[in-house]
């Protein structure tokens, strides 16, 4: 979901039946034709690849390919259990991926198993079913009175307890603030949940429990 171009609410994973919109076997393609672009440019690093999903035709279009984390890559290390940046620093390491055992564990193999060889060429190899759904919110300082144009000034308290269904981050505290020149964020919501529905509950009550004076 967007405002401004902006995004305020990422979830993973995109595909039926959890929640999302996406065919499985379309998915599954479109993460095909992501390894086949950075293979084919030599790519070599944590990036993410972005398509337009069209629901009505199961349709999908190239966007762009970001060569950098997203700030909602918890989504993805929620549904997948691979710590993206830690496996970014591997990769800078020179790690194959098929040795990290986050990403054995994701494809089925047993952490203490070193026999079992991981081809991830080989289109044949899939990942373990995922089986919850994580939803974020993004925590912006906006003025809604002028269309939610971003905003800036001092805030006086945050106070927000995660849960074992949400957590948050904030990147400001008591006494902090938004400085005018700054992107308008300041905070970032994770709620998980056994599918989208579960997740979404989570979620609404954690931004109802939620508060920010300034």
């Amino acid at each position: 979901t967007q405002r401004r171009f902006q995004k305020i609410f990422e979830e993973a994973p995109p595909t039926k039946p959890s929640g999302g919109i996406a065919r499985p076997e379309v998915f599954a393609d479109m993460e095909l034709k992501a390894k086949q672009l950075v293979q084919n440019i030599g790519y070599v690093g944590a990036g993410t690849v972005e398509y337009l999903y069209n629901a009505k035709n199961d349709e999908y279009f190239f966007l762009e390919l970001n060569p950098r984390l997203q700030v909602e890559h918890p989504c993805t290390e929620g549904v997948t259990g691979v710590n993206l940046p830690a496996t970014q620093l591997q990769v800078a390491m020179g790690i194959p991926l098929p040795s990290m055992p986050e990403v054995r564990r994701l494809y089925g193999i047993d952490e203490h198993d070193d026999t079992t060889v991981l081809d991830l060429d080989d289109p044949a190899t899939k990942y373990r079913e995922i089986k919850k759904h994580v939803l974020a919110a993004r925590i912006t300082a906006e003025n809604p009175d002028e269309g939610f144009k971003p905003t800036s000034g001092k805030i006086e308290r945050v106070s927000f307890q995660s849960t074992p269904a949400v957590w948050g981050y904030f990147s400001v505290g008591a006494n902090g603030g938004v400085h005018e020149f700054a992107d308008s964020q300041f905070g970032h919501l994770f709620a998980t949940g056994e599918d989208r529905e579960a997740a979404r509950k989570s979620m609404v009550l954690a931004l109802k429990e939620l508060k920010v004076r300034g």
